[in-house]
């Protein structure tokens, strides 16, 4: 046999420790769930991803929604950290607290596309709570800046829940679509958020109604 007829040399598969193994697991199927959905996704298609029988998959995780739980926690981790050191900003103000918080949000959806996926979209299909969880504590964060102002503007500051509400939901479902039109830089996109967010909380009124009565209801 020549040299050139020689068999390939086989290399000894690398051995991955227990804790290895799980982390190329969750990866894998982080980009399983991104492509397909909750739904779409199979244990068998995760463990032909990862090279292994679909019995090491269901060694590490109970099952499917184990691992989504695994995947989705750690999304959650990521995301609401980000957005929690940015917005505890020592001595930074309203705005720049408003600026920072729009800002961490719109990276972590630039840097960590299939994550944001996950968690905005396949949540909702498999009963999750992940984003939810992540905009209830922004809320009541955004909630608590919001108190002393109105306090120190006559406004009710029992309104503050629902202006913290309607705040945390623009950027949110603003950063959904930016997701599927990335077409704006991140920054202009930011710049639009507050200042709509802003010029509206900068002017607001103490004793303002609305003008408009209802439509007269049909007999």
């Amino acid at each position: 046999m020549t040299e050139t007829e020689a068999e390939p040399i086989r290399r000894p598969r690398v051995r991955m420790t227990g804790a290895e193994r799980r982390d190329q697991l969750v990866t894998v199927a982080r980009a399983c769930f991104a492509e397909k959905g909750f739904d779409g996704t199979s244990i068998e298609e995760i463990a032909t991803r990862a090279g292994v029988s679909k019995p090491v998959v269901y060694e590490h995780f109970s099952g499917k929604e184990g691992l989504y739980d695994v995947v989705v926690d750690r999304e959650v981790h990521t995301l609401l950290t980000a957005i929690r050191d940015a917005i505890q900003t020592p001595r930074a103000g309203s705005r720049r607290l408003l600026e920072l918080g729009t800002l961490a949000l719109l990276d972590y959806i630039e840097s960590c596309p299939e994550g944001f996926q996950i968690i905005m979209r396949d949540t909702s299909e498999s009963g999750g709570g992940g984003f939810a969880s992540i905009l209830n504590d922004v809320i009541v964060r955004v909630e608590g800046l919001l108190i002393p102002v109105f306090t120190s503007r006559h406004i009710d500051p029992k309104a503050a829940l629902l202006y913290a509400q309607a705040l945390t939901g623009l950027v949110a479902m603003t950063g959904q679509w930016w997701l599927d039109n990335p077409e704006l830089p991140k920054r202009e996109v930011a710049s639009h958020l507050v200042n709509l967010a802003w010029n509206g909380l900068h002017n607001l009124q103490s004793d303002f109604k609305v003008m408009t009565e209802p439509p007269a209801a049909k007999p």
